[in-house]
């Protein structure tokens, strides 16, 4: 392996504009080698495998070459998450290569060059949205200056108090309601960037693999930040039960 210029296989599932891609190298020096979207919805790993497989053929490159698997953490699609993470281990396992794992939102915002405040922002459905704050580094790279939360759009709004550039499918969602609230201090990235892509996952796992940042194939799950629905519905039956134990006594 190169260690300058790893060459990355990225899987990104996260929201329903899925894709996959190999790129070469980090931010500071890499390209994309090959990307392919996926229409719709990801709800089966045997459609991502053949998307993959096509992506190996069409740039000719075999197992092999590749010097590791990144998949996005998330926050996203619970489905997409969990098919995409299973897939990246079966194929990290089978191939013999280190799994990467890197944040749907880090991903997001590194697709935005800007001295600015920038907002990653994803819609999470329930009238939330996934969010977290970067700013430009001394090395001139974009990196995450707050945790990744899940909150309303007005109680992220509330915690801007500078210009910023919001990036992302919440941005478009929500956009009437953070102008309204955030005047001329909000600004939405140019429409090509408000999806995550698996190009910008693989530049940013370049790094991580260059530092040596892996993801236990064992160990490594998705970054749902949100407790699903049936997670939801379970505690509230547990609630339920203790609150109908309490007035039986």
């Amino acid at each position: 392996m190169d260690r300058k210029s790893p060459l990355i296989l990225s899987i990104d599932t996260a929201t329903p504009c899925s894709s996959v891609a190999l790129t070469l190298g980090t931010r500071q020096d890499g390209r994309v080698v090959a990307a392919f979207s996926l229409t719709g919805k990801v709800t089966h790993s045997r459609r991502l495998l053949s998307v993959i497989d096509l992506l190996m053929v069409e740039t000719v490159r075999t197992w092999q070459d590749i010097d590791g698997i990144a998949i996005s953490l998330g926050p996203g699609s619970f489905t997409g998450l969990r098919i995409g993470m299973a897939t990246a281990k079966g194929l990290a396992a089978a191939a013999g290569k280190v799994l990467i794992g890197i944040s749907t939102l880090d991903a997001l915002a590194s697709k935005c060059v800007s001295d600015k405040l920038i907002c990653a922002v994803l819609d999470a459905r329930k009238k939330e949205v996934y969010a977290a704050f970067y700013r430009l580094g001394d090395d001139g790279l974009i990196e995450r200056v707050s945790e990744q939360a899940v909150l309303q759009p007005q109680e992220l709004a509330a915690q801007v108090t500078e210009p910023v550039i919001m990036v992302g499918d919440g941005a478009l969602v929500y956009g009437e309601l953070f102008r309204t609230l955030l005047g001329e201090r909000v600004v939405l990235a140019p429409a090509q960037l408000h999806e995550p892509s698996a190009s910008s996952l693989g530049l940013l796992a370049g790094e991580k693999l260059v530092r040596g940042e892996l993801l236990d194939l064992a160990e490594g799950v998705p970054t749902y930040i949100r407790s699903s629905d049936a997670e939801l519905n379970l505690l509230k039956k547990k609630s339920m039960a203790q609150g109908q134990e309490r007035d039986d006594c």
